[in-house]
């Protein structure tokens, strides 16, 4: 991953955030059945067919039903091997909600997490009270230092 992604001419961020685009449908069009349905329905077969960032329009989202409809782990576009870290909500609306991470999704994640608190005026030395709750899911839990193990 760039560090210095944020610094990056206009013309060169839209070029890498096109090319990461198609790399995450052609994930999902190789690996997660639903998925790949629902961007067949949007008239979408291979990721090289996302020509601009303006294309996110015609893309599917999925929703907290979609995790729940295929509960436990049936949205997931790598082999349960490759899991570090699940997190799973307590169920209040039927079923739990889950979310499974890669090591890579961890790094990804304590990243922008550090983006996000340097934006802030966070800085290196500083003593910073996380008062998010852990009662958001998965929200609160960036803000987690890291253990000692890595996650």
């Amino acid at each position: 991953m760039n560090d210095d992604c944020e610094r990056l001419p206009r013309e060169r961020l839209e070029a890498l955030q096109l090319k990461r685009l198609r790399a995450t449908v052609g994930r999902l069009l190789e690996h997660v059945a639903p998925a790949r349905e629902r961007l067949h329905g949007a008239g979408v077969s291979a990721a090289h067919e996302l020509r601009s960032l303006d294309d996110l329009r015609r893309l599917p989202v999925c929703a907290k039903a979609d995790l729940r409809e295929h509960y436990p782990l049936g949205l997931l576009a790598v082999p349960h091997e490759r899991l570090v870290r699940v997190h799973a909500s307590s169920g209040t609306g039927g079923k739990p909600t889950i979310v499974a991470y890669t090591r890579h999704d961890l790094d990804v994640w304590k990243t922008v997490m550090a983006r996000g608190m340097a934006m802030a005026g966070v800085r290196a030395g500083m003593v910073v009270h996380n008062a998010y709750g852990y009662g958001l899911f998965t929200g609160g839990l960036g803000f987690r230092p890291q253990t000692r193990n890595g996650d």
